[in-house]
């Protein structure tokens, strides 16, 4: 499958590992340009591209970048992606640590994903924001371990949700409908299944525990 990854800090360098390991053809960009990419993409075969051109020909796009840097993305960054492609959306909204304060978010409710969709102006599945970048590599399990995590996945577009849940799984982990991207305050910051390594029924009780207040400290 040929898979497009924005941003190759610790999640985006880790799956650019993980997915060319399985033997799919990335695509992976930066803010710096293809040209820093260079240890990455020898050591993984991925292609090093401008951001622009991540997206092209890919069923499947990863965004995975900074919140405060979702509305300097190119403009027509998914331009040339397939038919129908999946956009996964990792990120998290740290206004105190790294973000600033997003009015969009604060003010008037909307759900980091939410508010990421509007700038990309396309539907996201939310994952991999909760997950420690390291457990990528080292936390892999056949399907039916008893040991094998599961993750969240948010989304609004069913048949793009299930395509992330298969690669996921392929992946070597299992997952959990955390339901659309107006519930993906469930697995935000600071959420009981932020950062959770537990199974499909640890994580289906702390997405039910979820509190839709954001905690203090992570609020601008």
């Amino acid at each position: 499958m040929k898979i497009g990854i924005i941003g190759a800090g610790n999640i985006g360098g880790n799956l650019t590992r993980r997915l060319t390991a399985l033997g799919h053809d990335v695509s992976v960009a930066n803010s710096r340009g293809p040209g820093t990419l260079t240890a990455l993409a020898e050591e993984t075969g991925a292609t090093p591209v401008r951001a622009e051109e991540a997206a092209r020909g890919a069923e499947i796009v990863v965004v995975t970048v900074p919140l405060k840097a979702v509305p300097g993305l190119p403009s027509g960054l998914l331009d040339g992606a397939a038919d129908g492609v999946a956009v996964i959306d990792t990120g998290n909204y740290y206004p105190q640590q790294r973000d600033g304060r997003i009015a969009a978010i604060e003010d008037e409710g909307l759900t980091e994903s939410r508010w990421t969709e509007q700038h990309l102006g396309h539907p996201v599945i939310k994952a991999f924001n909760g997950t420690f970048a390291q457990d990528l590599l080292d936390r892999p399990r056949p399907a039916g371990a008893a040991d094998r995590i599961a993750l969240p996945v948010a989304g609004d577009d069913e048949a793009a949700k299930a395509r992330v849940r298969a690669l996921i799984d392929a992946l070597g982990f299992d997952t959990v409908d955390a339901g659309g991207i107006d519930d993906s305050w469930r697995q935000q910051p600071d959420s009981p299944v932020y950062g959770l390594r537990a199974d499909v029924a640890g994580v289906e009780k702390a997405l039910a525990e979820a509190s839709p207040t954001r905690p203090e400290g992570f609020r601008g």
